[in-house]
């Protein structure tokens, strides 16, 4: 398969039934009376709004410990952290979680959050031949291993008629398939936001698909089972902490993309666009929403992406008292 990496991103990545064997590690979480409360979060959404505003900090002030932010490139190596115990809980796309899970990650679905949307795309440089998904027959497409993207692209190639093994995925980390992209050393991209926002503001691509149009999945918060099971009320007061999170960021749309590019260091343009698309919130996992993570989850077994097949509920964390 072709390979751009200038790092190997298969560091972080949890698809390769290599790593199986490094997860069931048993987390210190229980072990040890808790100190500091690791949270791994990505470029954009509502834990980078949570940061921003200090409002898990100020949920937890009166718990005796520090709040320690991670951040990651894309879900696939979070979740990897999440599996040793090196953050407690994070967010990521849908995809990673069941790449996880399939590979004996010790990781429970905390609660779930709205899709990525608008602001995830498959899409091409303005003057590439390429105008359809079905154009991408035979061609090179970089989108990051066991992510979000990854979902997508299986799921529009599959709307549009095109199998799978009909095109040439470039496993690339973000920003690998920036190079990658900015070279054309791939025809094609398929990423989230803000890195999709970063390129519409620098080469107004021409979008083939957006998760929005192909998928009706979520996004997840996730956290390491040890804690969970020794920690419930941090789990608990964090959720309840995002959802206020989520409320500052719909009364506080102009603010929203300052506060992203304060703690993220992507430029305000791109943020700004991301920010505008974004939506905002956070529930609980209903049976609706293991459905269809579970569809996903089929998905990618059946295609021979995930090692073994899962069983998505096996996972749902659930409150103590609920």
């Amino acid at each position: 398969m072709f390979n751009l990496t200038r790092r190997a991103f298969g560091v972080g990545l949890l698809a390769a039934a290599g790593f199986a064997a490094s997860f069931g590690t048993t987390s210190p979480a229980a072990a040890q009376d808790l100190k500091a409360f690791n949270i791994g979060y990505q470029k954009t959404g509502l834990p980078v709004i949570a940061r921003q505003q200090q409002i898990i900090e100020k949920a937890l002030a009166d718990k005796g410990v520090t709040v320690k932010w991670v951040e990651f490139t894309a879900g696939p190596p979070l979740v990897e952290a999440l599996n040793v115990g090196a953050i407690d809980v994070g967010w990521t796309g849908d995809a990673p979680p069941i790449f996880g899970q399939s590979a004996g990650a010790n990781i429970v679905y905390a609660a779930a959050l709205p899709s990525n949307g608008e602001g995830e795309a498959i899409f091409v440089k303005p003057a590439s031949p390429i105008q359809s998904l079905a154009d991408l027959k035979g061609k090179r497409i970089g989108v990051g291993k066991g992510t979000s993207a990854h979902n997508l692209l299986v799921a529009a190639l599959e709307k549009a008629g095109v199998a799978f093994d009909q095109v040439t995925p470039v496993h690339l980390s973000p920003a690998d398939a920036a190079a990658a992209f900015a070279s054309d050393q791939i025809d094609a991209w398929a990423v989230w936001d803000p890195f999709f926002a970063i390129a519409e503001t620098r080469y107004q691509p021409r979008v083939l698909a957006r998760s929005s149009d192909v998928l009706k999945v979520n996004t997840y918060f996730l956290a390491n089972k040890d804690f969970a099971k020794a920690h419930p009320d941090f789990v608990s007061t964090t959720i309840a902490a995002l959802g206020d999170a989520a409320k500052w960021a719909d009364q506080n749309r102009d603010k929203v993309a300052e506060a992203l590019h304060e703690v993220t260091g992507v430029p305000l343009d791109a943020q700004t666009i991301a920010a505008n698309r974004t939506k905002f919130g956070i529930f609980p996992i209903t049976d609706e929403i293991v459905a269809g993570q579970q569809a996903t989850a089929d998905r990618f077994f059946k295609l021979g992406l995930i090692p073994k097949a899962v069983r998505i509920s096996d996972a749902v964390w659930t409150a103590p008292g609920n």
